[in-house]
């Protein structure tokens, strides 16, 4: 499906799929949006409204704008194993604050099929993560940032009108907004690529940018030390 990056290769040069949903452990996964990013460019997309599995309430919708009876006829995000478990077998996956989306995943399906670790070349795991977490590694590489908020960082980062230009050919018209999967997905995407376009983070390879999504210190050095052997 696309090439697999190895060990001192740009990270651009890597698929990876970034990830949105809407909803909650109590709901359950409402709508899902991914954006693949490669080379810097948005090369597919995905989205669709899912079946609730418990109550959607009414500041929930307030939200993110989906009302249950938006739902009537959708079937359950479970019904997406094949196509997610695909994305992780082919790059690793992203999102902002990913520890949101990695909870709500695991909760439809505790692992994934075996797939690369992409944080080792050449080895294996059952796990979605690691992830690669923009507002990680926004805070961390650019420090002066006021805030990790997506919106505030796609404002910063300057693609506010890529992201209106993108959204318009991906998203359904009614999602074309913050609070909506493929919109924030998008968005999450366009910062990928605007990272991508700075030669020093360009130049990072996939362990260290997985390295600079985690906040953990010794996740982190355990990361950038297998990188070195």
């Amino acid at each position: 499906m696309y090439c697999v990056s190895s060990v001192g290769q740009s990270w651009t040069e890597q698929p990876i799929h970034f990830v949105d949903f809407e909803g909650n452990q109590t709901s359950g996964i409402l709508e899902f949006g991914v954006a693949t990013v490669l080379r810097g460019e948005i090369v597919a997309t995905r989205t669709r409204l899912c079946r609730a599995v418990g109550k959607v309430s009414a500041a929930e919708s307030a939200v993110h704008g989906i009302a249950p009876n938006d739902l009537e006829g959708a079937s359950p995000f479970a019904d997406e194993w094949d196509y997610f478990t695909a994305l992780r077998e082919s790059g690793p996956l992203a999102a902002h604050f990913a520890g949101v989306e990695n909870a709500l995943l695991k909760a439809v399906w505790p692992y994934p099929r075996r797939s690369p670790d992409f944080a080792r070349p050449g080895q294996e795991i059952f796990e979605w993560g690691p992830w690669v977490d923009t507002a990680r590694i926004f805070g961390q590489l650019y420090p002066k940032l006021e805030t990790a908020g997506l919106e505030s960082l796609v404002s910063a980062a300057g693609v506010g009108a890529a992201l209106e230009a993108v959204a318009e050919v991906h998203c359904p018209q009614p999602r074309r907004r913050f609070h909506a999967a493929l919109y924030d997905a998008l968005a999450g995407a366009l910062l990928l690529g605007a990272m991508a376009r700075d030669p020093q983070v360009a130049s990072l390879s996939t362990m260290q940018l997985l390295a600079l999504s985690t906040l953990d210190p010794v996740k982190r050095d355990h990361l950038s030390q297998a990188e070195l052997f």
